[in-house]
């Protein structure tokens, strides 16, 4: 297929009529959108990062959007990257390339003005489509097969596309997860398994952000059983994985909320697994509190709702006590009575100790020991009554601890 003839003709879709976008294009005639959002164009799905490609070299493309009055982020120059900002928003127009070396991290580039060689750069054929502005789709891989068929499928030859970034074995299953409808091929599952090995040599964030984004998809479960299948899940999750507990979860239908899942999925202690993954502070501490606090029962009163909600790390909401009873059910679906447990829940306003300490001092206690101490104890009588006592209630109490 020559280089310039388009595979098919689409009505340009709804995105590429953003002033935004078009203000970048204007400025870079001939550039095609790459990647992501012409797959996900093309299924009908919302299309989120709009990726550029062009053949001019980055001196040229800089010029050329500087010219225009729009603002350029040098974000990765010595690659062919920058970072258009348009309408408040940035856009990658990264200058075609092909890859010279590489090492199982990081390429070398050399900048080209061949768009198949290009795409040939690109991880799976459903990520190697480009499309120009007036809605002319580019495939050089057979990429819009293996889309409609549910494939997902390198560019080229797996196992070598893997030994160029081992990352990509990772993105395969997430990929998989969003689009996959078809297992992979013999060569392609061979591939997946021997590159194991190759998972650790990555940066454990990188690790996080693509198993993050398999658990995001709507039905992860056939993804983690493949990786099961492959060992690539033991290689991730190496303190053991519980896919079938993960299955539970998605089938009875908790949210698409991958630290929800992970909690589910994995066997670790939260807290060392969060270390190890090097999550932020609050993945750490919502990771640890789903799996960590009494969890609520359907036969539990509204009183001890209440308490549960109360006694809640500050830094949590309801939905954490919510994640819990999902966890319970996705282990044991007995007893019954969990969805009505959880829409509880959702309705009960999380209680708040009505007084501080300011309330003791005002009634002659000296600040210190002591002021605390009466405190916790007029708090362990509001939580005792099921949270219900109100600011007056609770002074009044204090007022006889006092006297």
């Amino acid at each position: 297929m020559s280089t310039d003839a388009p595979a098919l003709r689409v009505p340009p879709p709804a995105f590429l009529a953003d002033p935004a976008l078009c203000a970048v294009l204007d400025a870079l005639p001939g550039a095609r959108v790459v990647g992501g959002a012409v797959r996900d164009a093309l299924l009908g799905q919302p299309v989120a990062d709009v990726d550029l490609a062009t053949p001019w070299p980055p001196e040229q493309v800089v010029a050329a959007l500087r010219g225009t009055g729009l603002q350029v982020v040098p974000t990765g120059l010595a690659h062919g990257t920058v970072t258009a900002v348009s309408g408040g928003r940035g856009f990658e127009v990264t200058t075609l390339r092909r890859d010279m070396e590489t090492d199982g991290r990081h390429a070398v580039v050399a900048f080209t003005a061949d768009w198949r060689a290009d795409a040939a750069r690109r991880d799976f054929t459903l990520n190697a489509l480009s499309m120009s502005r007036d809605g002319a789709v580019f495939d050089y891989w057979g990429g819009l097969a293996d889309l409609r068929a549910g494939i997902v499928r390198f560019v080229g030859d797996p196992a070598a596309r893997m030994a160029e970034d081992y990352l990509r074995i990772l993105r395969f299953f997430r990929f998989f997860a969003r689009y996959g409808q078809v297992p992979p091929d013999a060569a392609t599952a061979a591939a997946l398994r021997a590159g194991v090995p190759g998972l650790a040599r990555l940066a454990p964030e990188r690790v996080w952000k693509e198993l993050a984004g398999l658990l995001a998809a709507p039905d992860p479960r056939a993804a983690v059983a493949l990786m099961a299948e492959l060992g690539v899940l033991d290689a991730m999750l190496a303190e053991g994985a519980a896919p079938a507990r993960l299955a539970r979860l998605v089938a009875a239908g908790a949210p698409a909320d991958p630290l929800l899942r992970l909690a589910a999925l994995a066997e670790a202690d939260p807290a060392r697994l969060a270390a190890r993954l090097r999550f932020s502070a609050a993945e750490q501490t919502r990771l640890v509190a789903l799996r960590a606090g009494p969890v609520p029962t359907p036969g539990a009163d509204d009183d001890t709702l209440r308490r549960m909600l109360a006694r809640l790390d500050p830094r949590m909401d309801a939905a954490v006590l919510i994640g819990r009873v999902w966890l319970a059910e996705a282990e044991a679906a007995d007893p019954p009575g969990w969805t009505a447990l959880r829409a509880r829940l959702a309705q009960l306003p999380r209680p708040v100790f009505p007084l501080a300490g300011r309330d003791v001092v005002r009634l002659g206690v000296p600040p210190g020991p002591a002021v605390g101490g009466l405190l916790g104890a007029v708090r362990d009588w509001w939580l005792a009554g099921g949270c219900t006592a109100d600011q007056a209630a609770c002074l009044a109490r204090l007022a006889a601890l006092v006297s």
